[in-house]
């Protein structure tokens, strides 16, 4: 929560805050506050309304399905196939030890900074190849 939304819903830290308003100011934070209130409710409303029609939908279809002896069930063969697996990931190809840490690379993407500098060095990458 933000510092704002803390002092706005903190009774004492907002009298604090609010301590060198007019009481004209006050009136009007007041109306602005009544009015996004107001806005809310309605917007709450109209949400609640919507999910409302949404479910005499669903239970309309759920009746028919049920007038022709279909079942949910039945629908699961023409359902859109799952999303598919998450590959596992690669095993490393390159291994380095700095500073008595164990560095592992795939070999893809960007080549972390350890490798680049031994690289940059002179040293060949075959020479961090993991032996199998």
């Amino acid at each position: 929560m933000s510092e704002f939304l803390d002092i706005l819903t903190h009774g004492r830290r907002f009298k604090a805050a609010v301590k060198e308003l007019s009481v004209e100011d006050l009136k009007d934070v007041a109306v602005k506050l009544e009015k996004i209130i107001t806005e809310k409710e309605k917007q709450a409303e109209e949400e609640s309304a919507v999910m409302a029609e949404r479910n005499a939908k669903i239970e309309e279809i759920r009746q028919q399905m049920e007038a022709v002896g279909l079942s949910i069930d039945d629908l699961g063969a023409v359902a859109a196939k799952p999303a598919p697996k998450k590959r596992a990931p690669r095993p490393p190809k390159y291994k380095i030890e700095v500073n008595g840490e164990t560095i592992t690379w795939t070999g893809q993407g960007r080549t972390p900074t350890v490798f680049k500098n031994e690289l940059d060095k002179g040293r060949s990458l075959d020479e961090f190849l993991i032996k199998a």
